[in-house]
């Protein structure tokens, strides 16, 4: 049997699935994943905000002003440019790598709410310095795994980062 080519769609012209990719790339979504970075922006300023009460413990109050969002909750609310894309990406990528990313979102919204509810709880600076400095330490590996699922990363890499 030949191959038969299509003269309608020459080499310089992508195909759906082409097409679809570089349109996720330009939007700095994983056409792999269908995932993007700029969720983990989300948990990134919890951290910031965590890492500041050690130094300035008054700014525990900021970091108790912030609240968990989904991801859709976070694109939606968001001045990402292609944030309509992103959900859509991420509704529809492979069942198996969301499940995956949203378990270690959820882990970290988990920490991140549990140490917030401490916190509030508190009545020293001392011992809101000590649960930042956990919260920090539990939740930066995990923006690194989620990182490097939205990147396509392997088990390998999961281990590696989980062991340094």
């Amino acid at each position: 049997m030949t191959s038969v080519s299509n003269p309608a769609r020459s080499a310089s012209q992508p195909g759906p699935d082409e097409a679809r990719a570089a349109q996720l790339r330009a939007a700095n979504i994983n056409p792999r994943t269908g995932l993007a970075t700029d969720y983990l922006n989300h948990f990134n300023e919890a951290i910031m905000l965590l890492e500041m009460i050690p130094d300035m413990p008054e700014c525990a109050e900021d970091f108790l002003s912030w609240r968990p969002l989904s991801y859709a909750e976070h694109f939606t609310a968001s001045h990402f440019k292609a944030r309509d894309l992103a959900i859509e990406a991420y509704d529809s990528a492979d069942a198996g790598i969301r499940a995956e990313f949203d378990n270690i979102t959820a882990a970290m919204t988990s920490i991140l709410s549990a140490v917030s509810a401490a916190m509030r709880e508190a009545r020293q600076d001392k011992t809101r310095v000590t649960l930042a400095e956990q919260a920090s330490g539990w939740v930066k590996p995990l923006v690194m795994l989620a990182g490097g699922i939205i990147n396509g990363g392997t088990e390998a890499d999961v281990d590696y980062i989980m062991t340094h």
